[in-house]
């Protein structure tokens, strides 16, 4: 029932971004070598010589039409520019979370498991190394050892789906791997503590009692009951994955919404910024939604 007012929420705060940027975004667009009368043409195209409430519903009812504005710079449709570019981040970020959850929770598990070990060890450390390294340091480091060193992948580009399965890994795996890094690192800790909880329940103990094997304890009995606070982590970072996702881009020369973002940001596009990130913001809003109904999938005592 929150889903709409926090997206309601989300539009005008995104919708703001036009009069609380700092300066007047129309003299800005301009120029300042601009005449007045550019500037007020300029002006009139953002809108801006209207009430904000008015120009904010007639925003909010283009957006609902699918009207995400024109762009200052090329005179192009928003949702145009954001579909050509679209493709190579929801790759990047579903690549990059099919690794992190691949990797991190069976080494969550494994390190809870094998408690005050040298393997537990070795994964906290590992988790507070990855969560303390900045994302650009850690890409640059792939791509130099990697791509120029080793020479096994293409350090920069992007290459489509439609091109074939092995190019398309190719050109994102490095990348995915960067970004992968921290989100593993923030997983693995989370799924570590909610297995310990887990592994002290009597429950578990009676399970051993029978003589159940140790995968079925871990991965029918334990993780299942330990999944909530996972799947929280997994919902809530994928902000990380929005915000790395721009970074990422911008290491590995991807095309995708992040270099998108940057570039409208560097030339004040406006509609294209706010076209952006509504769309991050509210794909981040029904992610978590999702989320909360996957609750009541791996809890049915969870209710709303």
């Amino acid at each position: 029932m929150a889903t709409l007012p926090v997206i309601l929420v989300v539009s005008l705060f995104v919708f703001s971004l036009l009069y609380i940027a700092p300066g007047d975004p129309a003299l800005i667009i301009a120029g300042d070598q601009a005449t007045p009368e550019v500037v007020e043409r300029v002006r009139h195209s953002l809108g801006l010589d209207k009430p904000f409430l008015v120009r904010f519903y007639e925003w909010g009812w283009n957006i609902i039409r699918g009207d995400l504005g024109r762009s200052v710079l090329s005179g192009k449709p928003v949702a145009e520019l954001i579909l050509q570019r679209i493709e190579p981040t929801i790759s990047l970020m579903a690549l990059t979370l099919i690794l992190s959850v691949g990797i991190a929770v069976p080494l969550g598990v494994a390190a809870a498991w094998a408690r005050g070990t040298f393997f537990d060890r070795f994964a906290m450390i590992f988790c507070v190394a990855g969560f303390s390294l900045p994302l650009f340091v850690t890409g640059y480091l792939f791509a130099y050892v990697f791509g120029l060193k080793l020479g096994w992948l293409p350090v920069q580009g992007y290459s489509p789906l439609e091109k074939g399965v092995l190019p398309w890994l190719r050109s994102l795996i490095l990348p995915a791997s960067a970004l992968a890094v921290v989100y593993v690192a923030l997983i693995t800790r989370i799924t570590r503590a909610s297995m310990l909880e887990v592994l002290s329940r009597d429950y578990i103990r009676t399970a051993r009692a029978k003589g159940l094997g140790s995968l079925a304890i871990l991965f029918v009995h334990a993780l299942k009951n330990a999944a909530i606070p996972i799947i929280t982590v997994v919902g809530t970072g994928v902000a990380l994955l929005i915000g790395g996702s721009v970074v990422a881009e911008s290491v590995f020369a991807l095309p995708g919404l992040g270099r998108l973002t940057i570039d409208a940001i560097l030339s004040r596009d406006y509609p294209v910024i706010q076209g952006v990130v509504l769309l991050f913001s509210i794909s981040y809003v029904l992610l978590n939604l999702l989320v909360d109904i996957l609750y009541t999938v791996f809890d049915p005592r969870i209710s709303y």
